[in-house]
């Protein structure tokens, strides 16, 4: 045996020793383990442009949409409106109408109102006589010395409104003063 071939075991000591092998040092293998991470560079480069692209198309649909969102978000509002406004114009058409009439028009016309906002989810803040107080909800005009607990609701003048939860308009009301 020639003292320069390495022996199975000197083959072992050597990788462990971080020496490279003569497999290792062969051109062939080489050039097809360097042809084989090149087409592997290739695929994860591809992959990569790929999610990229896939990524800003979800981007720009998903900014499209909030855009149409915006844009349209009062569509629904404004067709729940429209048999409130039909309804204001078929009143203004007959001007020879008796009070009754036009006082029945209008109780009609409100309750389209309410009904279109309840579909909209506007919701009125109302509060009863006695209820406490809600700096939240209302909006105290004044104080007034009352015969109820102090710090509740005396008298509502004005109705406030609710949207989706969100106070929209507080309710105006008189509070009953400390005693």
């Amino acid at each position: 045996m020639k003292p320069d071939t390495p022996l199975p075991e000197d083959a072992a000591n050597a990788a462990a020793a971080g020496e490279p092998t003569a497999a290792e040092l062969n051109p062939e293998i080489l050039n097809a383990e360097l042809a084989g991470l090149n087409q592997r560079l290739a695929e994860m480069s591809d992959a990569y442009l790929r999610a990229k692209a896939e990524v800003e198309n979800i981007r720009r649909r998903a900014d499209e949409d909030v855009a149409k969102a915006r844009k349209f978000a009062i569509e629904a509002f404004a067709e729940a409106m429209l048999p409130v406004m039909d309804s204001m114009e078929a009143a203004i058409a007959t001007p020879n109408a008796s009070v009754e009439t036009v006082l029945e028009g209008v109780h009609a016309t409100r309750r389209q109102l309410a009904s279109a906002l309840e579909r909209n989810r506007v919701v009125e803040i109302n509060p009863a006589a006695g209820t406490k107080f809600d700096p939240h909800q209302h909006q105290a005009i004044s104080v007034v010395p009352a015969a109820q607990e102090p710090n509740t609701v005396v008298a509502v003048l004005q109705k406030g409104f609710l949207i989706a939860d969100r106070v929209l308009r507080p309710a105006l009301i008189t509070v009953a003063a400390a005693k």
